[in-house]
């Protein structure tokens, strides 16, 4: 790219990257198909989901897209976007709910989302890599350089990206059906792993050497930051913008935490009222019979 990046050009300068285009118009479609089946699907759920897949259009079709094979820091935003703000609106969207709202097979699903091999993948040790691992191989691994040089590694590693960040979403929120009901203290603890390691990763890139410098070199890009710079502003991204792309889960995590507590307490509440009409009811049997201490002395006897 050999126009440099202005503000003009921030809102003028789109390119059509197709198997993105063709990824969110087949889960819009399907997700919209599904919902005009399901009586009653809350609006706020298919808002969530197609700001998911909008955030997807943005990142690879706008500017983001023209300029990600040029400067870091816009690769860098896209991986924090794909990692914590695209999955965190999918799983919103409650989309395994719908599906098993709509399909003829609902009930095989089920059995496999709460089998063994589903339970163990989504241990939340396993999630916990899913989450933090994925910069780390793309960044420290000549993996980064690949999806520069070869758009189809570079879609593959997008997907890749969301998916991990769905499957941790989608576990912690459980708006959808999970194969294990872990304590939210789990959510907070990997959402605090996911925070040192930001700060990890920002530094290695800070301090550390370029990455695919003889890529970035042979463009011989003559405006904007430099290449030490631009690292310097993706790993900026990668670290403050990560731990701020998690506030909003955070908070939504928070929120259903206080809600499941207000259920439990509604429920031991009933519970306990149950047990105290149960103690005032009369039974049958002489007066004496009903009251507990005396009924114990003559039980003595």
């Amino acid at each position: 790219m050999s126009v440099p990046l202005s503000w003009g050009r921030v809102c003028t300068a789109w390119t059509a990257d197709v198997p993105a285009i063709v990824f969110v118009l087949l889960l819009g479609g399907g997700y919209l198909f599904a919902a005009r089946r399901v009586p009653g699907w809350a609006r706020g759920r298919t808002t969530a989901f197609l700001a998911g897949l909008a955030t997807i259009l943005l990142l690879t079709c706008s500017f983001l897209g023209v300029y990600d094979d040029v400067l870091f820091w816009v690769r860098a935003l896209q991986v924090v976007v794909l990692l914590m703000v695209t999955p965190l609106l999918l799983a919103l969207g409650a989309p395994l709910t719908l599906v098993l709202a709509v399909v003829p097979f609902a009930d095989r699903l089920r059995r496999l989302g709460r089998g063994t091999v589903a339970r163990t993948l989504t241990f939340p040790l396993v999630i916990t890599v899913l989450l933090i691992v994925p910069p780390f191989l793309i960044y420290l691994t000549p993996l980064y350089e690949l999806t520069l040089r070869h758009g189809a590694v570079d879609e593959l590693v997008r997907l890749g990206l969301i998916c991990c960040g769905f499957v941790y979403f989608w576990t912690r929120l459980r708006l959808d059906p999970t194969p294990r009901e872990d304590h939210h203290l789990v959510s907070f603890s990997i959402s605090f792993a996911e925070v040192v390691v930001d700060a990890a990763l920002g530094l290695v890139l800070w301090l550390g050497p370029l990455r695919a410098a003889d890529y970035y070199h042979a463009l011989a890009r003559t405006w904007g930051p430099d290449l030490r710079t631009d690292q310097i502003v993706g790993a900026g991204i990668l670290w403050i913008g990560g731990d701020l792309a998690g506030l909003p889960f955070v908070g939504a995590l928070f929120t259903r935490w206080m809600r499941d507590d207000d259920r439990q307490a509604e429920k031991i509440d009933r519970e306990l009222d149950e047990q105290e009409q149960s103690q005032e009811r009369p039974s049958s049997g002489l007066w004496w019979e009903n009251d507990p201490q005396l009924a114990e002395r003559f039980k003595r006897q």
